[in-house]
């Protein structure tokens, strides 16, 4: 199966979902940055499974009425970029991790910058969740959804934060 896209609407906007093959490759902001994530060929396919799959799950998370999801992922970029979104799938429902700390659990503690970087790089937003990742103060910083975004998915998950750092 190819790479395909729909699109699903969302209390933090239009979000595109895009499969890569039979696993759910990304999920994107309305106003996405250009390049942020390398997709290749797409095509629209609104009845491709995963990608109702993704959108029932997503829909059931922001009705409040899921806190993890259940897909099969494929995250594409370097071994690096996959280390720290493989660490953001471990913050639970509800938690918050600060950028060092991501950088202490895959064994770079020296790497805050270089993890921050991949934080923002993350292709499957809201499911490998960078939103839940903070400065160390406890503030939120930059976030590819917008902070906007990134303050109400903490709020839906009684997350309480302290200020937007701007």
């Amino acid at each position: 199966m190819s790479n395909a896209f729909t699109f699903m609407s969302s209390p933090v906007g239009t979000l595109t979902l895009v499969a890569r093959g039979e696993r759910l490759g990304a999920v994107l902001w309305e106003a996405e940055r250009e390049n942020r994530v390398r997709l290749g060929q797409l095509h629209r396919d609104d009845q491709h499974p995963m990608l109702r799959e993704a959108a029932r799950q997503l829909g059931e998370y922001f009705a409040g009425m899921r806190q993890c999801f259940d897909l099969a992922l494929e995250f594409a970029g370097t071994d690096f970029q996959r280390r720290v979104w493989t660490a953001l799938l471990t913050i639970p429902f509800g938690q918050t991790r600060s950028y060092s700390d991501i950088a202490r659990q895959i064994g770079a503690p020296q790497a805050v910058r270089a993890m921050g970087a991949a934080n923002g790089r993350n292709p499957i937003s809201i499911i490998a969740p960078c939103h839940r990742v903070i400065g160390a103060s406890g503030n939120l910083t930059g976030f590819a959804g917008g902070l906007p975004a990134k303050q109400y998915l903490l709020a839906l998950e009684g997350r309480q934060t302290l200020a937007l750092d701007l």
